[in-house]
Protein backbone atom coordinates (compact mmCIF):
# COMPACT_ATOMS: atom_id res chain seq x y z
CA UNK A 1 0.00 0.00 0.00
CA UNK A 2 1.29 3.27 -0.67
CA UNK A 3 1.30 6.45 1.15
CA UNK A 4 0.48 9.45 0.33
CA UNK A 5 2.26 12.34 1.42
CA UNK A 6 2.54 15.78 1.30
CA UNK A 7 5.84 16.82 -1.51
CA UNK A 8 9.18 16.48 0.32
CA UNK A 9 12.07 19.03 0.08
CA UNK A 10 13.83 16.28 -1.84
CA UNK A 11 11.22 15.57 -4.27
CA UNK A 12 11.44 19.82 -4.72
CA UNK A 13 15.17 19.19 -5.05
CA UNK A 14 14.52 16.51 -7.85
CA UNK A 15 12.14 18.47 -9.52
CA UNK A 16 14.43 21.60 -9.91
CA UNK A 17 17.09 18.88 -11.31
CA UNK A 18 15.00 17.38 -13.86
CA UNK A 19 14.04 20.90 -15.03
CA UNK A 20 17.70 20.89 -16.19
CA UNK A 21 17.10 17.26 -17.25
CA UNK A 22 19.91 16.14 -14.61
CA UNK A 23 19.10 12.67 -12.67
CA UNK A 24 17.41 12.40 -9.32
CA UNK A 25 19.09 12.06 -6.00
CA UNK A 26 18.82 10.07 -3.15
CA UNK A 27 19.59 12.58 -0.73
CA UNK A 28 19.80 16.27 0.33
CA UNK A 29 23.41 15.58 1.44
CA UNK A 30 24.45 14.77 -1.65
CA UNK A 31 27.83 16.06 -1.30
CA UNK A 32 30.05 17.20 -4.44
CA UNK A 33 27.57 18.26 -6.54
CA UNK A 34 27.07 21.49 -7.17
CA UNK A 35 23.87 20.99 -9.04
CA UNK A 36 22.25 19.74 -5.66
CA UNK A 37 23.58 22.85 -4.00
CA UNK A 38 22.34 25.35 -6.04
CA UNK A 39 19.05 23.66 -6.38
CA UNK A 40 18.72 23.64 -2.88
CA UNK A 41 19.82 27.14 -2.52
CA UNK A 42 17.52 28.74 -5.49
CA UNK A 43 14.07 26.53 -3.62
CA UNK A 44 15.00 28.75 -0.24
CA UNK A 45 15.79 31.81 -2.34
CA UNK A 46 11.85 31.44 -3.50
CA UNK A 47 10.47 30.47 -0.50
CA UNK A 48 11.55 33.32 1.11
CA UNK A 49 10.59 35.96 -1.94
CA UNK A 50 6.61 33.79 -1.80
CA UNK A 51 6.78 33.93 1.77
CA UNK A 52 7.19 37.54 2.35
CA UNK A 53 4.38 39.14 1.06
CA UNK A 54 2.54 37.17 4.14
CA UNK A 55 0.14 34.90 3.87
CA UNK A 56 -2.49 32.82 6.49
CA UNK A 57 -0.08 30.15 6.80
CA UNK A 58 2.92 32.40 7.36
CA UNK A 59 1.13 35.07 9.95
CA UNK A 60 0.64 36.01 13.33
CA UNK A 61 -1.87 39.14 14.64
CA UNK A 62 -1.03 40.56 17.96
CA UNK A 63 1.72 38.45 18.60
CA UNK A 64 3.87 39.04 22.10
CA UNK A 65 6.74 39.92 22.09
CA UNK A 66 8.58 40.82 25.43
CA UNK A 67 11.56 43.16 26.28
CA UNK A 68 14.73 41.76 28.14
CA UNK A 69 15.95 43.25 30.94
CA UNK A 70 17.87 45.81 29.43
CA UNK A 71 14.67 46.69 27.16
CA UNK A 72 15.82 45.35 24.19
CA UNK A 73 13.39 43.08 22.11
CA UNK A 74 15.31 40.02 20.29
CA UNK A 75 13.95 39.00 17.17
CA UNK A 76 13.79 35.27 16.17
CA UNK A 77 15.89 35.06 13.30
CA UNK A 78 13.20 33.52 11.06
CA UNK A 79 10.64 36.52 10.86
CA UNK A 80 10.40 38.10 7.46
CA UNK A 81 9.04 41.25 8.81
CA UNK A 82 7.09 42.76 11.69
CA UNK A 83 4.64 46.11 12.12
CA UNK A 84 2.92 47.57 14.82
CA UNK A 85 -0.35 47.62 15.05
CA UNK A 86 -2.64 50.31 13.93
CA UNK A 87 -4.34 51.24 17.15
CA UNK A 88 -0.96 51.47 18.78
CA UNK A 89 0.03 54.85 17.61
CA UNK A 90 2.39 55.27 20.61
CA UNK A 91 5.16 52.78 18.17
CA UNK A 92 6.05 52.84 15.10
CA UNK A 93 8.21 49.65 15.36
CA UNK A 94 10.53 48.05 12.39
CA UNK A 95 13.12 45.33 12.16
CA UNK A 96 16.45 46.39 12.22
CA UNK A 97 19.31 43.29 12.34
CA UNK A 98 17.74 41.04 14.75
CA UNK A 99 15.91 43.49 17.38
CA UNK A 100 13.10 45.63 17.39
CA UNK A 101 13.57 49.67 16.75
CA UNK A 102 10.93 52.19 17.60
CA UNK A 103 10.74 54.97 14.82
CA UNK A 104 8.45 56.99 16.75
CA UNK A 105 10.06 57.29 19.48
CA UNK A 106 13.83 56.95 18.07
CA UNK A 107 15.22 53.84 20.34
CA UNK A 108 15.58 50.19 20.63
CA UNK A 109 14.81 50.27 24.17
CA UNK A 110 11.32 49.44 25.44
CA UNK A 111 9.36 49.45 28.62
CA UNK A 112 6.59 47.30 28.40
CA UNK A 113 5.43 43.95 25.78
CA UNK A 114 4.41 44.97 22.67
CA UNK A 115 1.93 43.12 20.19
CA UNK A 116 2.30 43.19 16.68
CA UNK A 117 1.96 41.71 13.56
CA UNK A 118 4.24 39.06 11.97
CA UNK A 119 5.25 37.83 8.94
CA UNK A 120 7.13 33.80 9.54
CA UNK A 121 9.58 32.32 7.42
CA UNK A 122 8.70 28.78 7.96
CA UNK A 123 10.79 25.45 7.01
CA UNK A 124 9.42 23.56 3.97
CA UNK A 125 7.56 21.03 6.06
CA UNK A 126 5.55 23.82 8.00
CA UNK A 127 4.37 24.84 4.13
CA UNK A 128 1.18 23.77 3.32
CA UNK A 129 1.03 21.72 -0.15
CA UNK A 130 -0.22 24.76 -2.47
CA UNK A 131 2.67 26.64 -1.14
CA UNK A 132 5.09 23.93 -1.51
CA UNK A 133 3.80 23.19 -5.37
CA UNK A 134 3.61 27.00 -6.51
CA UNK A 135 7.12 27.41 -4.53
CA UNK A 136 8.36 23.93 -6.36
CA UNK A 137 7.46 25.28 -9.66
CA UNK A 138 8.77 29.13 -9.52
CA UNK A 139 11.77 27.80 -8.77
CA UNK A 140 11.66 25.46 -11.28
CA UNK A 141 11.19 27.99 -13.76
CA UNK A 142 14.10 30.16 -12.08
CA UNK A 143 16.58 27.60 -11.68
CA UNK A 144 16.29 26.31 -15.37
CA UNK A 145 16.89 30.04 -16.89
CA UNK A 146 19.68 30.51 -14.10
CA UNK A 147 21.48 27.04 -15.47
CA UNK A 148 20.41 26.94 -18.99
CA UNK A 149 19.46 30.48 -19.84
CA UNK A 150 17.02 29.48 -21.75
CA UNK A 151 13.35 30.55 -21.63
CA UNK A 152 12.38 28.29 -24.98
CA UNK A 153 13.30 25.32 -22.58
CA UNK A 154 11.09 25.88 -19.76
CA UNK A 155 9.61 22.29 -18.43
CA UNK A 156 7.19 24.02 -16.88
CA UNK A 157 4.93 27.08 -19.22
CA UNK A 158 4.15 30.54 -17.25
CA UNK A 159 0.62 28.91 -17.59
CA UNK A 160 1.71 26.28 -14.82
CA UNK A 161 2.91 28.48 -12.88
CA UNK A 162 -0.07 30.68 -12.79
CA UNK A 163 -2.28 27.41 -11.95
CA UNK A 164 0.07 26.80 -8.98
CA UNK A 165 -0.28 30.53 -8.01
CA UNK A 166 -4.08 30.76 -8.50
CA UNK A 167 -4.07 27.17 -6.23
CA UNK A 168 -2.33 29.35 -3.22
CA UNK A 169 -4.46 32.07 -3.42
CA UNK A 170 -7.78 29.81 -3.55
CA UNK A 171 -6.14 27.74 -0.56
CA UNK A 172 -5.23 31.46 1.21
CA UNK A 173 -9.30 32.54 0.43
CA UNK A 174 -10.44 29.65 1.93
CA UNK A 175 -8.31 29.59 4.72
CA UNK A 176 -7.65 33.09 5.77
CA UNK A 177 -10.89 33.19 6.69
CA UNK A 178 -11.23 37.18 5.65
CA UNK A 179 -13.77 39.65 6.18
CA UNK A 180 -13.85 42.67 4.52
CA UNK A 181 -14.87 44.46 8.01
CA UNK A 182 -12.56 42.41 10.63
CA UNK A 183 -9.71 41.60 8.55
CA UNK A 184 -8.97 45.02 7.23
CA UNK A 185 -6.69 46.85 9.32
CA UNK A 186 -8.12 50.73 7.77
CA UNK A 187 -11.70 49.20 8.46
CA UNK A 188 -10.94 48.35 11.59
CA UNK A 189 -9.41 51.66 12.07
CA UNK A 190 -12.25 53.70 10.81
CA UNK A 191 -14.78 51.31 12.99
CA UNK A 192 -12.92 51.87 15.98
CA UNK A 193 -13.49 55.57 15.89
Amino acid sequence: MTTTTLTTKLEAVNTLLDAIEESPVDTLESSGLVDVAKAKDTLDEVSRQVQLKGWNFNSEELFPFYPDSEGHITLPQNILKIDSLVTNTAVDLVQRGGRAYDKRNHTYIFKEPLKVNVVWLLPWDELPEAARQYIMIRASRVFQARQLGSDSQHKFSEEVEYAALTAMQQHETETGDYNILSGNWDAARILMR
